[in-house]
Formats: structure tokens, sequence, C-alpha cells
């Protein structure tokens, strides 16, 4: 089992970022998350946030074996084949510790306030697919084409390529059962969803069903989901061992209210025993 630590940078100062991320790695956390927005989610709306991948790249230049991503990365954002080159940099930059999320996008207000398209939930399921298209060839090929409806490649070719072959693990967030959880079962290497563990089951099922219908064996796409630990050690234990024994052997958790010390208890007492369980 792995642990990944979201350390969610919202009304955080680059040193107080830094701090806990070097924390996270000499605890023992296999990855650090950050989120894909420019303005906080939580708190004063007027607080500090980092931008997410030019923070990957500081991140990857001060660590030195945790690996790093974005939970996710909302495809509106970016054309896809700038993202391919700050992906691929933070890649080299990391030596090949990058974890690369990708969603659909959701958050409308951000979206009007900064002046940036937000497409109907079918559109940006579209441009996801695409999106999850151009990257793999932009990251595997030269002179690389494609023609869909919403992005395009006429003999594009990007180097370097990634450091990790063929490219760096490719996180799909997807929860929806119409849509978004049949092209997570197409696609990803991970599978990042949210829910309960009776939710996660039955997620889990359509995702399955999905993977076989595209002929991919099911076992080989990764199940993530988050953990609160915000919660008393026996009820953190509980949720991890239900979560696990659904499938879901790669958990993130995020940082809580409580602070540093929740965390600390957390590795002591939870983490570093079930994450010796073999997969």
């Amino acid at each position: 089992m792995d642990f990944g630590l979201d350390v969610a940078q919202h009304q955080l100062s680059w040193e107080e970022l830094a701090r806990r991320v070097r924390f996270a790695e000499d605890a023992g956390f296999t990855s650090v998350w950050v989120f894909d927005h420019f303005s906080p989610l939580y708190g004063d709306p007027r607080g500090p946030c980092l931008e997410g991948w030019t923070l990957l790249a500081a991140l990857a230049a001060t660590t030195e074996r945790v690996r790093l991503g974005a939970l996710v990365t909302g495809v509106t954002y970016r054309h896809p084949s700038v993202l391919v080159a700050q992906a691929v940099t933070v890649d080299h930059v990391s030596a090949g510790r990058l974890d690369f999320g990708l969603g659909a996008a959701w958050h409308a207000r951000e979206h009007h306030a900064l002046g940036i398209d937000f497409p109907p939930t079918g559109e940006r399921i579209e441009r996801l697919t695409e999106a999850i298209e151009v990257v793999r060839l932009l990251m595997t090929q030269d002179e690389a084409a494609f023609t869909g409806r919403h992005y395009r490649l006429a003999g594009a070719t990007y180097r370097p390529r990634p450091v990790q072959r063929p490219h760096p693990p490719l996180w799909i967030g997807a929860s929806g059962a119409q849509r978004m959880l049949p092209l997570a079962a197409r696609t990803a290497d991970v599978w990042h969803t949210f829910g309960s563990p009776a939710e996660l089951a039955r997620k889990a099922r359509i995702v399955d069903e999905h993977a076989e219908r595209a002929g991919r064996d099911p076992a080989a796409i990764r199940r993530a989901t988050n953990v609160s630990l915000s919660q008393p050690p026996a009820a953190i234990r509980r949720d991890v061992e239900q979560r696990a024994e659904r499938g879901f052997d790669y958990l993130i958790a995020s940082w809580p209210e409580e602070g540093q010390g929740r965390v600390e208890c957390f590795v002591e007492e939870i983490a570093h025993p079930l994450a010796s369980r073999p997969r």
C-alpha cells in the first residue's frame, strides 16, 4: 500500500509549503500532491495560492525521493501541448518523479472570474479525452499528427522525451458513471476518485466492466482515493482498511486542520505498519 500527502497550497507561503513537503519526504510518504487552482478553495478568498505546475518544478528541485503531482490538472486551464512541455520539464527536474494527473475541471466560478472558458460538462469531457491522446503522442512520437474537434497536432515534436518511459504515470480523476469512469477504464494508469467504501466499490465495478470491454485487464489500473486525518486514529485505520479491501491501495491523506502532529501520528500508527503490506 502507498500513501500520499496532499499539502493543498492555498493560504500557504512558499516557505511553509517547502517545509511540509520536506517533512513528507522524510516521513516516508510515497508522493506529495498540490492542486491546480488559482485561488484558495477554503478560507480567505484573497489569500495566497501559488500556481501548481510552477510549484511542482520548484518542489522537484528541492526534494530527492518523494514523487510529485497535481491532483488533478484541469484540462481547461492550458492547451495540452503546453501542459506536456510543463510536465516533461518537471519530470526531468525531478529525475523521473512526476505523477501526471488530469481531469475535466469543475470550478466554474474560478473560470468565470479569470476569463477562462468553462464549456458544458460534455465538452469538457471531450476535451479531456482528446487531451489524453495529445499528451501521449507528444511524449512518445516525433512529427505527431492528431485531428480532433478541440485540439490538433500537425507534425509536432517536443523534446526531450520524459525520463519515465513511455511517459509519467497518467492519473485520471473520474467519478461520473456515464462518461468519466469509462474514460478512466480506457486510459488511466491510475484512477483517482472519492466516496464512501460502498461508493468506491460501486464505481470500481463500473471501471472493471468498461476496462474489459476495452480489452484491458482491470487489474492493470491502479485505484487511488483520499482519506481524512481529522478523525480518531481507530476510525482512520478502519477507513483505510475498508478502502484497501475494495481494491484502493493508494491513499492520499489531506493535510489536516489539526496540524503536523496529527500527520506524524498517522505515519507512526497507521501508514508505516500498512505500507509494507504487498499490493
